[in-house]
């Protein structure tokens, strides 16, 4: 729901802040302001900073404008001129001034994230490929910026580490920075969870998850692009730009089913992967479908699985298996128990886009600044995990994965030239 600005307002800051702190339910803030809520002004006002104004950075433009009064997007960078203008037109005519951003606040090129963060801004969103995120973080955190991160926030073990520090450092410095794992801010996901945390199915024994799907874009190739530009318009096929679609994509499943089992991380993971579908040169390297067990220390085993192969049929859910009943969440159709215990959502659909925006800003103006970098990025180590051990066949331990950091990241980010690494094969491929 669009929330609309009240002007005249006789409402003090402090009842609005009183009235925002009072919405926390379960952890997470309720799905509206007050009504009767005014602009925030001086040092309430969120002034939004963007980097990466591709599809999703647009998107999350819109969503942070509709999540709350008082706020505006006042700069925004991306490599490339094109999108990034393409991006403020579209944005400029949905919410006029809000989201007009002048000329001297509009940044293009590598230090683009830099120039949007030097800017005078409080609020940053992170929609970059997810290849950029750590370094992303790092700028804007030690800059003391409130950040909404997409997610994944890193594609390797390098990057998962500096983030670990990171959101140590977010947390020292009273920061609040939210991630793009919207089904923790979904009313209905967050009901069904606290029920099966309170026991309404018993022990979680066994856990399912998954996103299977068709295809997605590709951009042809241009002759004026070089291979660097060209990966980077199709930034989803490359594992150093995307983590893969099991990073990308799955991470939000694989966050579900540890959210199910209390945040718990899995320690082992072992299964297969390929590519069948996807296998001209337009869509680089990455594989198409991948189908894993994850083993937590509880011994509950979480079955993974995810496909990206055009004319496929789509399920994205994910389920749990209880020692006394069963769970089903399945994003914006679907939330059920069944057993002695039986429950179905049956509430009004809220966006959750829109809600996380909503729950970072109450939390923020409430002097309560949630975090939940070290969240996702425990899920995304699990992704990459995973991703690992369909690349090589192996059965990859989590904790020493972690213990041998390795970084996918070229050292030199320019335009130029950039090998596409061949695709992987399990029992010859060692990539960590």
């Amino acid at each position: 729901m669009t929330m609309k600005e009240q002007r005249g307002s006789g409402a003090s800051r402090r009842d609005f802040l009183k009235t925002s702190s009072a919405a926390v339910v379960g952890g997470t803030l309720a799905s509206a302001l007050p009504a009767s809520g005014v602009f925030a002004q001086g040092s309430d006002e969120i002034r939004v900073g963007v980097i990466g104004c591709g599809g999703r950075g647009t998107g999350a433009m819109d969503n942070v404008l509709r999540a709350a009064p008082g706020v505006r997007i006042v700069a925004a960078g991306d490599l490339f001129r094109d999108r990034l203008e393409s991006s403020l037109k579209s944005i400029a005519e949905k919410h006029g001034a809000r989201a007009t951003v002048p000329p001297d606040r509009q940044f293009v090129g590598w230090d683009a994230y830099q120039r949007v963060v030097e800017s005078d801004v409080n609020y940053i969103i992170l929609a970059t490929p997810p290849a950029f995120r750590p370094m992303h973080l790092k700028a804007a955190i030690e800059a003391g910026k409130h950040v909404f991160t997409e997610k994944p926030v890193a594609v390797d073990t390098a990057g998962i580490k500096q983030v670990y520090e990171l959101a140590d450092l977010a947390k020292a410095k009273g920061l609040g920075i939210a991630a793009g794992t919207q089904r923790r801010h979904h009313a209905a996901y967050i009901e069904t969870m606290k029920r099966v945390h309170d026991g309404a199915i018993g022990d979680v024994r066994a856990l399912r998850v998954f996103w299977n799907q068709g295809g997605l874009w590709t951009k042809p190739r241009q002759p004026e692009w070089t291979d660097m530009e060209w990966q980077l318009r199709n930034w989803l096929y490359f594992t150093w730009l995307s983590g893969d679609h099991i990073v990308e994509q799955h991470v939000h499943n694989i966050d579900v089913g540890r959210w199910m089992l209390g945040d718990r991380m899995p320690v082992r993971v072992f299964g297969v992967g390929g590519r069948q579908a996807r296998t001209g040169p337009e869509y680089g390297h990455i594989y198409d479908h991948f189908g894993l067990d994850f083993e937590f220390d509880n011994g509950v085993h979480m079955l993974s699985m995810c496909r990206q192969q055009p004319g496929t049929p789509g399920l994205v859910a994910e389920f749990a298996v209880g020692a006394t009943g069963d769970c089903i969440t399945q994003d914006g159709r679907r939330y059920e128990i069944t057993g002695p215990r039986p429950w179905k959502w049956e509430g009004e659909y809220t966006n959750p886009y829109q809600q996380e925006h909503t729950n970072l800003i109450n939390s923020i103006r409430a002097g309560s600044p949630i975090n939940e970098l070290r969240q996702v990025a425990d899920s995304t180590l699990a992704a990459i995990a995973g991703r690992e051990a369909a690349y090589t066949g192996r059965v990859i331990v989590i904790e020493e994965l972690l213990a041998t950091p390795v970084s996918l990241v070229p050292e030199r980010l320019e335009f130029g030239p950039i090998e596409v690494p061949p695709v992987a094969i399990p029992g010859q491929t060692q990539t960590m």
